[in-house]
């Protein structure tokens, strides 16, 4: 049997009053979800481990099996994997985004959604005025980039500017957590203001305000950490041998590569509403006919999500259920080799807080012959009353990859 896992990022929301208290998942029209709910089993799962900040590479992790103690070492590194950064035994990487500061408020944590040309241009011109022996900048997709510092200390608290949009900027700026770290906190934090002076007039930022556009006028690098010592999914599933990952996200390509995942890079795969999902689909189907196990990630859910932008979530998820599943469940249904599905998201980003929770996530899972349970839709309350009950750590890679025996 093969597997697919599809994962609407952020997809799982809270109840808004404007959409007759539902949450997002229960009021959008998602009759594929619905039917597999119906036609298979559905539960709920905790993604985010005890003491652990609710990132989507924190919970996607877990979606996969890992024991987040103990491989975790932050997006960083996950990042420079996917960018094809070979970090050192001594390097810290860090995710750095390109942002917006307006006055001393961090406007948004995406610089308006920048182009990956655009941004290209800019992180190019930071490690020629910034880069040295020690520092160096790398650039990523749109506006996620990385910070890698030779000999840098991770013991040091960083805010992700998603988490806060339209707050002050300087106290969130970055604090030591211990007296050796200091240097490290120093210097980010030089990195951080001298950005704002370089960027400030640049012409690209030119542009983007003559256009309307925010600029993208300074970094903030956050989860810092070394290289991670992770086993492949092979390991620990034996049936897996060989997989693959597609998403627009370079954190999620991260965890692919480490996860020993082939990485599928997709034409107009963007992460967000605009994402060519009949791409992801054409890929995912030609990646399941060669591959036993495929981790399509969406990430559009997500960033409507961060824009608290709630018809345009409601638009997301009815496009992965219309555009990805729909077409991926007809496709398979009859194939001679049968085809595990798992759908759920990573995380609730609900609107109302623009940014991620830590709350359990609905998900479902259906093959030919699974005994269905008494939930016939997909959506965080159903959920609730699902045969699987709240699953943690490993226990939902498990069931799904144990189809196989």
């Amino acid at each position: 049997m093969k597997h697919i896992i599809i994962l609407g990022d952020g997809m799982a929301d809270w109840p808004e009053e404007s959409i007759q208290n539902k949450t997002l998942l229960q009021y959008s029209s998602t009759p594929n979800m619905d039917m597999l709910a119906k036609m298979g089993r559905v539960g709920r799962l905790v993604t985010v481990a005890s003491g652990f900040h609710p990132g989507s590479e924190v919970a996607n992790m877990s979606v996969m099996g890992y024991n987040l103690p103990k491989v975790y070492e932050g997006r960083g590194p996950l990042e420079a994997a996917s960018i094809g950064v070979e970090l050192g035994d001594d390097d810290m990487a860090m995710r750095c985004n390109i942002i917006c500061i307006e006055g001393e408020i961090l406007k948004n944590h995406s610089a308006g959604h920048i182009s990956t040309e655009e941004a290209d241009m800019l992180v190019k011109y930071l490690e020629e005025k910034l880069g040295n022996d020690i520092v160096h900048f790398y650039t990523g997709v749109q506006y996620r980039h990385l910070l890698v510092i030779k000999g840098g200390n991770k013991n040091i608290d960083c805010t992700p500017p998603h988490d806060v949009p339209l707050k002050p900027f300087r106290p969130l700026m970055v604090k030591a957590l211990t007296p050796d770290a200091q240097p490290t906190a120093d210097l980010i934090n030089y990195l951080i203001i001298k950005s704002q002076e370089l960027l400030a007039n640049h012409p690209i930022n030119l542009k983007r305000i003559a256009e309307g556009k925010d600029p993208a006028n300074s970094i903030w690098p956050w989860s810092p950490g070394y290289r991670p010592q992770m086993e492949e999914l092979s390991e620990k599933y034996p049936t897996i041998k060989s997989g693959s990952v597609i998403s627009a996200v370079d954190l999620i390509n991260g965890i692919g590569y480490y996860a020993g995942l082939r990485r599928i890079n997709v034409e107009g795969a963007t992460g967000l509403f605009d994402t060519n999902y009949e791409n992801k689909v054409k890929a995912a189907l030609e990646a399941l006919k060669k591959d036993d196990f495929v981790y399509l990630h969406i990430e559009a859910s997500d960033e409507a999500g961060h824009e608290g932008n709630l018809k345009l979530k409601q638009l997301t998820i009815e496009n992965l259920d219309k555009r990805a599943v729909g077409p991926i469940y007809n496709a398979v249904k009859d194939w001679d080799e049968p085809v595990a599905i798992a759908i759920l998201p990573d995380h609730p980003t609900p609107c109302k807080l623009r940014t991620h929770t830590d709350e359990p996530v609905p998900f479902l899972i259906y093959y030919p012959g699974i005994e269905p349970d008494e939930v016939e839709t997909f959506d965080e309350i159903a959920a609730v009353e699902g045969s699987y009950g709240v699953m943690k750590e490993d226990e939902f890679m498990n069931e799904f990859m144990s189809t196989d025996k």
